[in-house]
């Protein structure tokens, strides 16, 4: 995937994001309760506000959004959702490929969280080395710790 960019979304990008999330993703929120438009979409501008939002790209063509925030303790992975046309081509684990990276250089973990109901993101997680470390009633919650963390962590218990 040498082809694969994030490109750090403008608001130009906004309505593509909220497009995206909702071919990705409505059929998960359907399924727990149900797609509200107008809440989905107040939901969605108050976190393109917030958060770190980048449109996937490969070879030139827009296939997903990614949405990031940078806390003191992790990476929070907030967002990835692919276009259903490119799903299960590689440009999941493309990008948190990169995700992980990023949250390697400063030595965090990710953390994110899964709907109960999307069974294939678990597996996706999952295949990508994510733990569980918790649940609400909705969500399960993952982690996958900062390599250069556990590194550290094993040379110094080994000393």
């Amino acid at each position: 995937m040498d082809d694969l960019r994030l490109n750090k979304a403008t608001a130009d990008d906004r309505e593509f994001a909220y497009q995206t999330k909702k071919l990705a993703f409505r059929n998960y929120v359907d399924e727990v309760g149900g797609w509200d438009e107008k809440e989905q979409r107040q939901l969605h501008e108050r976190r393109f506000k917030s958060q770190d939002f980048y449109v996937i790209q490969a070879a030139g063509t827009n296939v997903g959004i990614l949405a990031l925030v940078h806390e003191s303790d992790c990476v929070k992975l907030n967002q990835l959702f692919i276009l259903p046309q490119y799903q299960s081509k590689g440009f999941g684990v493309a990008c948190m490929e990169q995700v992980m990276e990023n949250a390697e250089a400063l030595a965090q973990p990710v953390r994110l969280r899964v709907l109960k109901v999307n069974s294939r993101a678990m597996v996706f997680y999952q295949r990508l080395e994510f733990k569980i470390i918790g649940e609400t009633d909705t969500h399960i919650l993952m982690e996958s710790p900062a390599k250069k963390a556990l590194r550290y962590l094993e040379s110094s218990q080994s000393v």
